[in-house]
């Protein structure tokens, strides 16, 4: 029975999340909580789906603009207090802070490998975003998402605790409670102070300046991974808002990093920030010498002993495919490398202490080795065979910038699905989405692109799979996968299918190989109709992604 009812109050709390924060709630915790005791999960969740979306919230934000900075971290903060933690509180996280367009997510993952696999006695917090199957994906201890147990305890801790307010005065202009992502920040705030970590990996959700994870007054180490233009309502349309914004992490006192930025005027505008701030240093980091190209799209590392070519031991492949991960990959080498060398080092991490200069060596540590080795990040150049049919082979990279999609097409075919290293007999499939306010016409033209490679060269689809997020075929998702972002009548219209549709057509010339499916369940039926062995890869979503793994059931590691 107590096993049922950790169950049970996890899936409550994960679907009340998919709708309730963004809603002026006045109910108190008492009379929710009975409520919520008397009725079944999917009553609980109609009863709460009144709530305003974080679709209505970016619409809101469009139409208004920008809110001044100083009134979102006033209210940040405020959110903060009712919480009942001070600014200074935050800084016992031991943060490493990252914020960029791409690849931030994978370097927040090498970075808690790494520490883990330096000291594996020590407790290192993850908060990433956004999830692919079960929301506690995002908060994370030594690299596993913690369980259902804890993630419901302290979710329902914390919703008592902005109920409670802490003294706090109850602001008109804003909920008693945070909305969907600021929620799940301050719980994870909470959980890591909670769960006493040694060390925190804390990736940006939306920009840096503004984002909730930027109330840690002083972080060890801050990165900003490459960048492009993405959340352009948001940030801006430029790529100097943009950096403004990723930049805004940085900290008087704190040394600051960037990767090498391929668009211009990117790099001046993170210098310049790091300046104004007076961040202890700025350094753009290069990719690190033990890490190399490989001809088959990923990269290896180069793991001889330093000094000592004549004894090579063998490669290791990290976890993460990609050949662009390999700047992610520096990124995080040099952020643990300043996370060790740090007078705020944690005491459990003392006798790990490394020179500032072994980031230029050519060699890496065992642990180092191990802990890049040892990386997971589903969802992300990732390739699984299907369990119920072997004849499919699932690629699967939650891409969406016209930076990151590029980025899995080199991936793709270099790996499978190139002509040339594919068999004839073996077809090729493509699903994939965007959300709307993303050019889904870009992406497929970035994707073909970057497939077919020289002009002479040919590469089509056998299936192109135009799909909606939602997950099941009656039109429901999982609770952990409900699309908050989408309008309640966006799939039933699918417009914005139809004009990825379309331009497929406009861009290939092909109209008899796509087809639109209204959930991601009809998409994958389609998929596993094919008799003859396909590649089949995913792409332009992370929500369409972590649908995937979930209806196919390829990804058992969030199934208990």
């Amino acid at each position: 029975m107590y096993a049922e009812n950790v169950s049970r109050g996890y899936k409550v709390s994960a679907k009340v999340l998919d709708s309730v924060f963004a809603f002026r709630c006045r109910i108190s915790s008492l009379t929710f909580q009975i409520r919520y005791c008397c009725l079944h999960d999917q009553e609980a969740v109609a009863a709460l789906n009144t709530l305003q979306s974080n679709a209505d919230v970016l619409a809101a934000i469009q139409a208004a603009g920008p809110q001044p900075p100083a009134q979102v971290l006033r209210h940040t903060t405020y959110y903060l207090r009712r919480l009942g933690y001070q600014l200074n509180t935050l800084n016992a996280l031991n943060a490493v802070h990252i914020s960029g367009t791409k690849g931030k997510g994978s370097t927040a993952a090498f970075c808690s490998s790494l520490l883990t696999n330096i000291n594996n006695k020590a407790k290192v917090g993850l908060f990433t975003s956004p999830h692919l199957v079960a929301v506690r994906e995002r908060i994370r201890i030594n690299g596993k998402p913690i369980s259902e147990e804890l993630f419901a305890k302290y979710f329902w801790e914390v919703w008592d605790r902005f109920e409670d307010g802490h003294g706090e005065p109850i602001l008109p202009e804003i909920s008693i409670r945070p909305a969907y992502f600021r929620y799940l920040t301050f719980m994870a705030y909470h959980t890591f102070l909670s769960e006493r970590v040694d060390a925190t990996v804390l990736e940006v959700g939306v920009g840096g300046l503004l984002d909730p994870t930027n109330l840690v007054p002083s972080p060890i180490v801050t990165g900003v991974t490459s960048l492009g233009l993405d959340h352009v309502h948001i940030l801006g349309h430029s790529i100097f808002e943009i950096a403004g914004h990723k930049a805004g992490i940085f900290k008087s006192g704190v040394p600051a990093m960037s990767v090498k930025q391929e668009k211009s005027g990117a790099l001046e505008v993170l210098r310049a920030r790091a300046i104004e701030v007076q961040a202890s240093s700025f350094t753009v980091i290069p990719e690190h010498p033990a890490l190399e190209e490989a001809s088959i799209g990923r990269y290896t590392l180069r793991t001889e002993i330093l000094n000592v070519s004549a004894d090579p031991r063998p490669r290791i492949y990290p976890g993460l495919a990609g050949n662009h991960q390999k700047y992610n990959a520096s990124l995080a080498i040099a952020l643990i490398n300043t996370f060790l060398a740090s007078p705020r080092l944690p005491p459990c991490f003392s006798s790990q202490i490394v020179s500032p200069k072994d980031e230029t060596a050519s060699s890496l540590p065992d642990q180092y080795l191990q802990g890049l080795k040892a990386t997971k990040w589903p969802g992300r150049c990732q390739v699984i065979q299907d369990p119920s049919k072997p004849s499919i082979t699932w690629s699967l990279d939650g891409a969406h910038t016209e930076e990151s999609v590029a980025c899995c097409g080199t991936w793709w075919k270099h790996s499978i699905g190139s002509p040339g290293s594919t068999t004839p007999s073996r077809k090729k499939a493509l699903i994939f989405n965007c959300t709307s306010g993303r050019s889904g016409e870009l992406l497929l033209k970035t994707l073909l692109a970057c497939l077919k490679g020289d002009p002479a060269e040919s590469f089509s689809f056998d299936k192109v799979i135009i799909s909606t997020n939602t997950t099941y075929s009656n039109g429901l998702s999982k609770g952990d996968l409900t699309c908050v972002a989408s309008y309640p009548d966006e799939p039933r219209k699918m417009k914005v299918q139809e004009e990825i549709a379309s331009a497929w057509k406009s861009l290939t010339g092909q109209a008899n190989n796509v087809m639109i499916t209204q959930s991601i369940e009809d998409a994958v039926v389609e998929i596993r109709t094919i008799d003859e062995p396909v590649d089949v890869l995913v792409t332009g979503s992370l929500h369409l992604v972590g649908g995937v793994l979930e209806v196919a059931k390829l990804l058992d590691e969030f199934s208990g």
